[in-house]
């Protein structure tokens, strides 16, 4: 069955799913000496590989993985060597737990490198990276992350009140417009979006400027341009670079110059007063760096997971109506509900579908020994669609997170180890109030009921059309002490398009 065919097919009881038993799979390192034997090869060619890549990640990760199981050999052309992929989550466990420089990261390496500079915690790898990770980390979680909460709700219910109803438009530029506020504001102390003209805005309109453009057709031409991650931009991208540079040089500049007060927990304060072993301040280019990586990582991804994860629910019309009424009501399932829907979007549709390690000496994947120097993919797409793990994998199912909490080896949307997204905190906590909100306020249905394909922008896997929508009716927000009688859950609590109602087109 194709992965189309098998998106469509309905669920049927998560008590009838089972999937073909695990098999333990050996894999850690091994001395020197080892005998090599590499995974099969995807028979393609480089080209091809290459093309399905950019424009099907999901049939490049989930063909191979179909057929090969567990590890494969793949070419890109960006690449001048031959990568491993593996989706076991032995083998993603023995990489995880293996000491980080035995299988360092290869973000090193990233397409992402001439975008974020070498100062940035996602490059940096050892006892640098641990000590920009130690700085950054109390930012984006427990009390910092509570912070912010009320500005996330109220972002999220001022993007969705301008909201046109009748008349299709693309998801995910709305969620960026929301997680870029949010951590805008994790990173630069804001408590509110910035006012017009200010130098925070001019930085906010850059952003999205720069990302509009990221997601043009020809964008692939700019990545190819600068393949082999080059430590400073080329082309196009040099450009564009230099028109987000002259905003966040000028940031760190006012900040600089207005000081840090005490209790100050923002990024950038906390950066501007940490200090090297020598006792001195970070560079201008190093804040850059480290700023520029929280605000695009922080932000873009966490808006496609949310676009995913509705142009899956607006597929699947038992659990969008199931979210839609828990989201309505004073049941406490509801908190369980979304938290789950949450989970399930990331399963069958990481931002990320993969990541990389290189490893240092001889490793075992199962029945395979590759060698010293080979790049090893995670791919994590193939991983959370393994059926035996995930019964009907291409089934979109939020119950199967209610019977089981996500598996450290076998659910890695944000990474793992000492790698593990810094903002996971942060990003669940948008996820959690943005869908409630929706769930509440609206009632969405496809444009188009074929699901959209998934294409590769740098180390994102984004919906195609930017998850397509079509709001059928507005609804007014109401506290949730109305919620159980049913306040803003029904016709005429708001807009209402004249061609379409509860969340589906009209015959």
């Amino acid at each position: 069955m194709s992965i189309e065919l098998a998106e469509r097919a309905a669920p049927s009881e998560l008590a009838n799913r089972r999937g073909p038993e695990r098999s333990v799979s050996q894999a850690g390192p091994l001395g020197p000496d080892a005998a090599i034997r590499m995974p099969p090869h995807v028979t393609v060619g480089a080209l091809k590989q290459s093309w399905r890549y950019v424009r099907d990640p999901l049939g490049f990760h989930l063909g191979p993985a179909g057929e090969f199981q567990d590890a494969w050999v793949v070419r890109i052309m960006i690449r001048d060597e031959p990568m491993v992929v593996t989706c076991h989550p032995d083998h993603v466990k023995a990489l995880f737990t293996a000491k980080p420089d035995d299988v360092p990261s290869m973000t090193r390496e990233s397409p992402l490198r001439p975008v974020l500079g070498p100062g940035s915690v996602l490059t940096l790898l050892g006892d640098e990276h641990m000590r920009h990770r130690k700085l950054l980390l109390p930012a984006f979680h427990g009390a910092a992350v509570a912070h912010y909460m009320q500005m996330i709700s109220t972002v999220a219910q001022t993007e969705i009140d301008s909201w046109p109803v009748g008349e299709p438009f693309a998801l995910a530029p709305r969620m960026q417009a929301v997680t870029l506020d949010v951590i805008m504001g994790g990173v630069f102390g804001m408590t509110c979006p910035p006012s017009r003209g200010s130098g925070e805005w001019r930085l906010r309109q850059t952003l999205r400027r720069v990302m509009r453009i990221s997601t043009h057709p020809l964008w692939p031409l700019v990545e190819w341009h600068n393949r082999g991650a080059p430590a400073q931009p080329r082309g196009v991208l040099r450009g564009l670079m230099w028109l987000l540079d002259r905003e966040l040089y000028a940031a760190i500049a006012r900040r600089r110059a207005a000081g840090v007060s005490a209790g100050e927990a923002d990024v950038l304060s906390v950066l501007l007063q940490a200090r090297d072993e020598d006792g001195e301040p970070l560079s201008d280019r190093d804040l850059r760096d480290e700023l520029l990586t929280l605000v695009l990582a922080g932000h873009e991804t966490t808006a496609n997971s949310l676009a995913w994860t509705f142009e899956r629910l607006l597929r699947t019309p038992a659990a969008y109506e199931r979210l839609r009424e828990l989201a309505r009501s004073d049941d406490r399932a509801a908190d369980a509900y979304i938290e789950a829907t949450i989970h399930e979007g990331m399963r069958v549709r990481p931002v990320v579908p993969m990541i990389g390690r290189r490893l240092t000496g001889p490793w075992q994947l199962g029945d395979y020994v590759v060698p010293a120097k080979t790049p090893v993919l995670i791919s994590i797409l193939a991983l959370h669609h393994r059926p035996d793990i995930y019964p009907e994998p291409h089934v979109f199912l939020p119950e199967r997170f209610l019977e089981q909490r996500p598996g450290t080896y076998t659910w890695i949307p944000f990474g793992g180890s000492v790698r593990r997204c810094l903002g996971a905190e942060l990003a669940m906590a948008e996820q959690r109030v943005v869908l409630r909100a929706i769930a509440e306020r609206t009632d969405m249905f496809a444009p188009d009921l074929a699901p959209e394909r998934a294409r590769q922008r740098n180390v994102t896997m984004i919906p195609q059309h930017g998850g397509r929508v079509v709001v059928a009716a507005k609804h007014v927000a109401c506290p949730p002490s109305a919620r159980a009688a049913g306040a803003g859950a029904g016709p005429g609590t708001g807009e209402t398009a004249p061609s379409a109602a509860n969340g589906h087109p009209a015959a």
